[in-house]
């Protein structure tokens, strides 16, 4: 190689280094702040984690402390005290605390606890809004409306609804209450033939069905594969 190509390699090699630093100077910072956000992202996950982990401790903490009480008054007064997050741990505190409240024969303040799980829908699960609903029902008894019950009850009674079936159980003693015998078999037999009664919930209906005086549907026996 002649000194003139080996001069123009160098000068080559030099213009190309030039160009990388100049390149370095005005987009390097691009690297960095990509690197910055990587790393400072991947930090606040784990601080993120890390704190959802400890409030799921603490809640369960005090969940344990307030059901430990010696007393119905202190469990009570102890689980009414709980604020937890997220929305769906507050929901436990409140269900346990309605089934505190109902044991102790409190059925108004059970009713109420449980109508305040149903109405707050917009930051819950439908489903917990749902059960709340359904055993706020019960928990009120006869001391709600016979219409209004029905009116509650027949919405959680849809076709497909998670508590459906034992929407339309509550629905028949409602019918049984006033006397409509008929009505109330037919939701009886309804109940027993649909394919996702649970086995509780059948014995219950078969034994219900019996003592009005009928006859338990032929259900079809089910398939054993060879």
């Amino acid at each position: 190689m002649s000194d003139t190509d080996s001069f123009i390699e160098e000068v080559t090699e030099e213009v190309r280094r030039d160009r990388m630093f100049a390149y370095l100077r005005r987009y390097g910072w691009i690297a960095v702040a990509f690197v910055v956000v990587l790393v400072g992202g991947a930090a606040f996950n784990e601080y993120r984690k890390a704190t959802a982990l400890s409030a799921a401790q603490n809640n369960g903490d005090a969940i344990v402390a307030a059901l430990s009480e010696n007393d119905d008054a202190s469990r009570i007064a102890a689980l009414d005290a709980i604020e937890t997050s997220p929305v769906e741990a507050q929901v436990v505190v409140d269900l346990l605390l309605a089934s505190e409240q109902l044991a102790t024969g409190a059925r108004a303040d059970s009713a109420a606890t449980l109508e305040g799980v149903a109405t707050a829908a917009a930051t819950q699960p439908e489903i917990y809004s749902q059960i709340a609903l359904f055993k706020s029902v019960l928990a009120r008894g006869t001391e709600m409306p016979a219409e209004e019950r029905r009116t509650l009850l027949g919405a959680l009674a849809a076709p497909g609804a998670p508590l459906s079936l034992l929407a339309q159980e509550q629905l028949a003693l409602l019918d049984i209450e006033e006397g409509n015998t008929d009505a109330a078999m037919t939701k009886l037999q309804a109940i027993i033939a649909d394919a996702g009664v649970t086995a509780g919930l059948r014995q219950r209906t078969s034994r219900l069905i019996v003592a009005l005086g009928g006859d338990l549907p032929e259900l079809a026996a089910p398939v054993v594969s060879q």
